[in-house]
């Protein structure tokens, strides 16, 4: 498990097989956003799937709406998908009012979404 803490933002990752999950705990705003960055970009390669559990985000600024853009341009011409879980109706509503959330999978828990990664993958 890799970890990083910043003053707004904490983040987990771990590795299952082919599938990277990006655990985040606090704010995503102008203070988070190039952090969460800087940990998310370099684990996006061809052979990966990011799973992003955002059921501790208490808050998504536009800089993090920009950070979720810019992990999704640069996963979008791999074959497996950004999936989402854990959104709170406010981040749906958010994400849905900016045109974000049709770019995405959204699962509400994290199980499901693995679930729906391993079958896509076998």
């Amino acid at each position: 498990m890799q970890t990083g803490e910043g003053g707004t933002m904490n983040i987990a990752v771990q590795t299952q097989q082919e599938i990277t999950m990006v655990e985040l705990t606090g704010r995503w705003d102008s203070n988070s956003a190039s952090e969460v960055e800087n940990l998310i970009l370099p684990l996006v390669q061809p052979s990966s799937c990011i799973l992003l559990d955002l059921s501790a985000v208490t808050y998504l600024s536009s800089a993090g709406l920009r950070s979720l853009l810019l992990i999704y341009r640069r996963i979008r011409d791999y074959a497996c998908p950004i999936v989402l879980v854990g959104l709170s109706e406010s981040l749906k509503d958010v994400m849905s009012i900016t045109g974000f959330l049709p770019h995405f999978r959204v699962y509400d828990t994290a199980a499901e979404g693995l679930a729906a990664l391993k079958a896509e993958n076998e």
